[in-house]
């Protein structure tokens, strides 16, 4: 007769580790609360006795879902979520250590989901903790999380006046470097596309600001034009509005890379030359920015820093730990729609 195969538990596990069973629990969940070489010993100890976590009795006997909702803020008026090439590079690497840490990822958006978010999401157990993505408009939903104590964090802009988490770029000291750029190619007259009603727009005029004046030139606020997100909106504004002051016009410094790509298309059909007439800079480093033609001088963001800090910060508040909000350094990098001083050759 055959001998039955003893079936490991979890608590098994943890007294071959040396450890408590939470710890066992976090250990096989990667998570980052328990330092890497318990969670690697007790992992090789899981591996080796081919033992699971099953997923369905877990969340049965804790009361947790293992469930985390990502909540995509849209622009009320357009319906557009902010930089979506951007957003969809952030949301591969959520979702990648996400899972990495035991969690399935529940995607929805503002504009889809109308409902409390701590009522919908959280209270009904759909999902454990909540990633908000955007800070548009303001959202009296995100206020009632943080009052209600629920765990969130947010991607933005941190303003300081914040009760909440917020990961994001140094939004303003990335268009500051940009401008400034603009500038040391021989740029004065400069203008602004973007729409400064969202929190991370504003700080990049705030640094579009902050460079004119340390250059000592003139803010002329004719040279500030309100555009939505998309390429089309940058065409349309180019040729709308930025045509009148064309002759004049030396650069431009557009909020994302779909509003400066999409304001080179209007300038390049006008036969105006780009960078020597019209110099541009865009905002994310999206892919296509180095494709096109001229490729376009950008500045970066951390999407792959971006995308773990939330979902660490988010599991740390999880646990009970306090977590504080984080700025993530950026890069200009500089490509063919900004090199108008050609180098000198010998």
């Amino acid at each position: 007769m055959k001998k039955a195969v003893k079936v490991m538990t979890l608590a098994d596990i943890a007294k071959l580790a040396g450890v408590s069973e939470s710890t066992a629990s976090r250990a096989l969940r990667d998570n980052p609360v328990i330092n890497a070489k318990t969670r690697e010993k007790v992992q090789l100890i899981a591996a080796s006795h081919q033992f699971k976590v099953n997923a369905t009795a877990r969340s049965l006997r804790t009361q947790k879902s293992n469930t985390i909702a990502v909540i995509i803020l849209f622009d009320s008026k357009t319906q557009q979520a902010i930089s979506d090439p951007f957003l969809l590079d952030l949301l591969g690497v959520i979702a990648d250590e996400l899972t990495a840490k035991g969690y399935d990822m529940l995607l929805s958006t503002s504009k889809t989901t109308d409902k409390d978010w701590r009522n919908y999401y959280y209270d009904s157990k759909r999902a454990d903790g909540l990633i908000v993505i955007g800070q548009g408009e303001h959202d009296d939903r995100v206020e009632q999380l943080a009052s209600a104590g629920v765990p969130f964090v947010v991607w933005g802009a941190a303003t300081g006046a914040e009760t909440f988490p917020v990961i994001g770029s140094d939004n303003r000291q990335g268009a500051h470097l940009a401008v400034a750029h603009l500038i040391e190619q021989g740029c004065k007259r400069i203008a602004f596309l973007g729409d400064i009603r969202h929190t991370e727009i504003e700080m990049r005029y705030l640094g579009y600001k902050d460079a004119l004046q340390a250059a000592s030139i003139e803010i002329e606020e004719g040279l500030q034009f309100n555009t939505d997100f998309t390429a089309q909106a940058g065409y349309l504004q180019t040729q709308q509005a930025l045509f009148q002051q064309i002759n004049k016009l030396e650069g431009i410094f557009a909020a994302s890379d779909a509003i400066a790509m999409g304001a080179m298309k209007a300038l390049l059909e006008h036969g105006i030359n780009v960078p020597q007439q019209v110099a541009i800079v865009g905002f994310d480093d999206i892919a296509m920015s180095a494709y096109g033609t001229p490729s376009l001088t950008t500045v970066k963001q951390n999407t792959y820093a971006g995308g773990q800090l939330l979902v660490d910060k988010l599991l740390k508040q999880m646990e009970g730990f306090k977590v504080t909000s984080q700025l993530l350094p950026v890069k200009l990098i500089k490509r063919q729609s900004t090199q108008r001083l050609q180098k000198q050759t010998l």
